[in-house]
């Protein structure tokens, strides 16, 4: 599936602008993590990109958020990889983390919610002056954007950065998009 397919899935299945921006923040940051870590590129893009393309069918049901999604791109001939990592980033299913894109796929997720929430509490509500000291600052305060679970971003050394580094890998990656999520 190419990326310009892929987006237009997305569209057909998509109508909430922002979660369409966590999307592309999570499809930049996880391109950024391809090159870091000598990855595809292409297929960890698409990775963060579609991962979840179901969650307005499955709104309110986490049992089946990400088993629709895997379904869907099964069917749509999407590699395995792909499939398995968008499935397994749900911790509601329980099932393990196995490949390196499966683990990068489940810290980029949330760590795009925190990024975002900490640009809208400066004054222009922009990335481009946002640091990563900033952020870091943010991950400690449990209450900041309560919903971008520390413990899953916390476990970025299991894909070879630590948290520090990681935080500034999917900050510089989101500013290099920040037109597209207008931040």
């Amino acid at each position: 599936m190419t990326r310009e397919e892929a987006l237009a899935f997305i569209k057909t299945n998509v109508r909430n602008q922002n979660l369409i921006k966590h999307m592309l923040a999570t499809e930049a940051i996880m391109k950024a993590l391809a090159r870091r870590l000598n990855e595809d590129g292409q297929e960890w893009a698409l990775t963060g990109l579609l991962h979840d393309v179901d969650v307005e069918i499955t709104e309110g049901d986490p049992k089946r958020h990400s088993k629709v999604g895997a379904e869907w791109l099964r069917e749509l001939g999407v590699k395995e990889t792909v499939v398995n990592a968008v499935l397994r980033h749900n911790e509601a299913h329980d099932i393990p983390l196995i490949t390196t894109l499966d683990r990068a796929l489940f810290c980029a997720d949330p760590l795009t919610g925190l990024i975002i929430a900490a640009s809208l509490v400066r004054p222009d509500k922009k990335l481009a002056g946002l640091t990563t000291e900033s952020v870091m600052k943010r991950f400690g305060e449990k209450r900041f954007a309560a919903g971008a679970n520390r413990e899953q971003i916390a476990r970025c050394p299991e894909i070879g950065l630590d948290l520090e580094e990681f935080v500034n890998l999917g900050l510089e990656a989101m500013k290099g998009i920040a037109s597209d999520l207008g931040l």
